[in-house]
């Protein structure tokens, strides 16, 4: 069974938060932390995974991504700490 993932990455200062979606949530992290990926996340120094939620269904992992996106940083904020409020770094977790 396939798995997509919407997940919430920070950079170290936890002030700058990227939403996105993928199947594979670890290689998309690594490549986050290595800096494979030009744009937004390699400028802000994105590479701290601090949320994230599980789908077996694209277009519901992809409605959830917008529904998150589309909210205020408020939100983004009272979500991530509902589930995670010291952002720990959720990565060491799942390569684990």
């Amino acid at each position: 069974m396939k798995q997509y993932y919407i997940y919430i990455a920070t950079n170290p200062q936890n002030n700058v938060f990227y939403t996105g979606v993928t199947n594979n949530l670890i290689r998309r992290i690594w490549e986050h932390k290595q800096k494979l990926v030009p744009g937004f996340t390699n400028k802000y120094n994105i590479n701290k995974l601090v949320f994230y939620e599980v789908f077996e269904n694209i277009n519901d992992a992809i409605a959830r991504e917008k529904q998150i996106k589309g909210g205020s940083r408020e939100k983004k904020l009272k979500l991530i700490e509902s589930a995670n409020p010291v952002f720990e770094n959720l990565y060491d977790s799942i390569t684990r």
